[in-house]
């Protein structure tokens, strides 16, 4: 039930970020995305694109410097992962790795702004 949840967001997130890319559109969603306080937000963007802004909560683990690849053997795989990044390619490629790592509830939320729109969390420095 969880995988399929989880992959009804990604559908989700995925629509709504090529809507989001289409349209050129910045407005943020109706329906948020409910994160609840157990689930780990991962930014996976470098150290300086944190640093210039994250969802309020983040966790960095920077995709380009392999941090990513090192954390998915310590991470929980039971635990609810939401990742997001600049455009959506590096977030994309760490939901990959973690699902083929045996994680069953992780959502790509794509860009920044995406992310915070989806889920109502602000941005912050």
């Amino acid at each position: 039930m969880r995988r399929m949840i989880a992959l009804a967001l990604s559908a989700f997130v995925l629509v709504f970020g090529i809507a989001a890319c289409s349209s050129g559109s910045g407005a943020a969603s109706d329906s948020a995305l409910q994160v609840s306080e157990e689930t780990i937000i991962l930014d996976v963007r470098t150290p300086e694109e944190y640093a210039a802004g994250h969802l309020e909560g983040a966790t960095l683990l920077d995709f380009n410097g392999g941090e990513v690849a090192a954390a998915i053997p310590n991470l929980d795989p039971e635990a609810e992962y939401v990742v997001y990044c600049r455009s959506g390619n590096r977030s994309s490629q760490a939901t990959a790795m973690m699902e083929q790592a045996g994680f069953t509830n992780v959502v790509n939320l794509g860009s920044l702004e995406q992310a915070s729109s989806a889920t109502g969390i602000p941005v912050v420095n």
